[in-house]
């Protein structure tokens, strides 16, 4: 750690004269950005990465939003109605709403957008299973016939965690979930550049001038009139952190996503910079197992890990040894939230010992299975967590396959079921926003059915049961003791170990204002 910081460190001193960006005045109604990996899809529905969210916010709109204390508000609703004991559900369309190449929104537009992402969301798909039929009856109002009422419909259609209930146009959302969209058209406050678009260097988007911000007074993430008061978005990919805030330094850029700690002491010594946390909720972490595969399709030696697993050491990695911008403690809930519990947390506290994990592991039966650790290079989270984790594992003296790639590469990889001789995968370190792990619904990591869940394919009857039953639970008290029992069940089965929770840090220029804290919102900031 200490060579990468010196490396870091002479970098920035070396000042501007290395950066890929070329030297020019900055015009004021643009905002150039540098996000924490490259944008190489433009589906936030096929893949559930930030970038792509972050993307997928500037491009699509919402039937509803999600405000500061996590309300829910309309943004391309109008309102909606529940008749016949919440099992007729109507939502009527804004009027004058209109996607990127001049075609009015629809409802049937909605209803396409709605059921592609229900088969990728984990509780959209939930909801598949409650639904008797989705129609629009006419061009405003869809419809949801259900066969019992379900409580979390208007939640699941306004939370920011990935995939997010975009909605599309009918001929995009018809296509196949499971593949990417070719092309990004929507009706958000920004229209995507695709002629500027090259991949692994620069993304552009421009101010919808059609777009038409929501009358309702909601404030803060998601919700709210989203005004964009930037004629024009650039996103520079720089994938070394040192010329990175360099060019932030010098001016070059407005706004670095996400920085090693390192780098975020040198930046919060310049005058013109601030240095914020990015989101009031810390940024969950997990260590996922492949479940399919030996020698992680064994729950014992998964729980071999528990003794020596110290999350303090996977968040200061990420960023530093300020107390303040990480959580220990972290179960399968995200901090300070509602559902959060310590539930069965005590295999994770306390001291740690890696000889007692190498005692537990042999005594689980492993046998010296290689295990790869898939890691990233681009991403500062998952790059420091795979750092600690070979780190980690090297330790325990296992056959370890070490195998780092940027963030593009990894998604592709995780997606091989086969075992480690075919291309396959063992263990690998995964941060997500903290809203994405709020509830059983929105948390795709604790989906345990197999060969449906993500990336690790977790069988756990017992907690997707808990899961599910969560779906039909009434009030907030009924809510936390399913959320403890899940946590019970998880910390023995483990469908991932979690290593903790990050405040992520980010960097911009001190004339920009009014940034809407969560994740990279480029509506309502503005240069002061």
């Amino acid at each position: 750690m200490m060579q990468r910081r010196t490396v870091l460190a002479a970098g920035l001193a070396a000042g501007a004269g290395s950066l890929a960006l070329p030297a020019r005045a900055q015009p004021a109604r643009v905002m150039k950005f540098v996000p924490q990996t490259d944008l190489t899809t433009l589906d936030p529905i096929w893949t559930i990465s930030n970038v792509a969210r972050n993307h997928g916010y500037m491009v699509w709109d919402t039937l509803y939003g999600t405000d500061a204390q996590y309300r829910i508000r309309p943004q391309m609703a109008e309102g909606h109605v529940e008749e016949e004991d919440g099992r007729r559900v109507t939502v009527t369309l804004r009027p004058g709403l209109k996607f990127h190449d001049g075609e009015p929104v629809r409802a049937r537009d909605a209803v396409a957008s709605l059921q592609r992402w229900a088969r990728r969301s984990p509780t959209g798909q939930v909801l598949l299973t409650y639904l008797d039929e989705l129609s629009a009856p006419d061009d405003r109002r869809i419809v949801f016939r259900l066969k019992r009422r379900f409580p979390q419909l208007i939640g699941a259609l306004a939370l920011p965690s990935s995939p997010v209930a975009f909605i599309m146009p009918e001929r995009l959302a018809s296509h196949d979930p499971f593949k990417p969209i070719p092309e990004a058209i929507g009706s958000g406050p920004f229209k995507f550049l695709h002629a500027e678009h090259r991949s692994g260097s620069f993304a552009a988007w421009e101010r919808y001038a059609g777009y038409a911000p929501t009358p309702d007074n909601g404030v803060g993430l998601t919700a709210g009139p989203k005004v964009a008061h930037f004629d024009r978005i650039e996103w520079h990919t720089i994938p070394d952190a040192a010329t990175a805030s360099a060019a932030l330094m010098s001016g070059e850029v407005d706004w670095f996503e996400q920085m090693p700690p390192e780098v975020s002491t040198l930046l919060e010594r310049q005058r013109q910079l601030v240095v914020e946390v990015m989101d009031t909720l810390v940024f969950p972490c997990s260590l996922r197992m492949n479940h399919l595969q030996p020698p992680f399709d064994n729950p014992a030696i998964r729980r071999a890990l528990l003794s020596a697993v110290n999350q303090e050491d996977f968040m200061t990695a990420i960023v530093g040894p300020t107390p303040s911008r990480f959580a220990t403690n972290v179960g399968f809930f995200t901090p300070g939230t509602p559902l959060a519990n310590d539930e069965a947390l005590a295999p994770l506290v306390g001291p740690r010992s890696i000889e007692q994990a190498k005692r537990d592991l042999r005594a689980a039966g492993y046998n010296g299975e290689p295990i790869r650790l898939l890691g990233t290079t681009d991403i500062i989270s998952t790059s420091a967590m795979a750092q600690v984790a070979i780190d980690f594992f090297r330790k325990l003296e296992v056959n370890l396959d070490i195998a780092l790639s940027d963030w593009g590469a990894l998604v592709q990889r995780r997606n091989n079921r086969g075992p480690v001789a075919q291309g396959g995968w063992s263990v690998s370190c995964f941060a997500n926003s903290g809203m994405d792990f709020v509830n059983p619904g929105t948390h795709n990591s604790l989906r345990s059915d197999g060969a449906a869940a993500t990336p690790g394919w977790p069988n756990i009857p017992a907690l997707e049961a808990l899961r599910l039953r969560f779906f039909d639970a009434p009030d907030q008290a009924q809510q936390q003791d399913l959320a403890r029992q899940i946590q019970r069940v998880a910390m023995q089965e483990l469908p991932y170990i979690p290593l903790g929770g990050y405040r992520s840090l980010t960097a911009h220029k001190r004339n920009l204002a009014d940034r809407v804290k969560g994740f990279a919102i480029f509506w309502n900031i503005r240069r002061a």
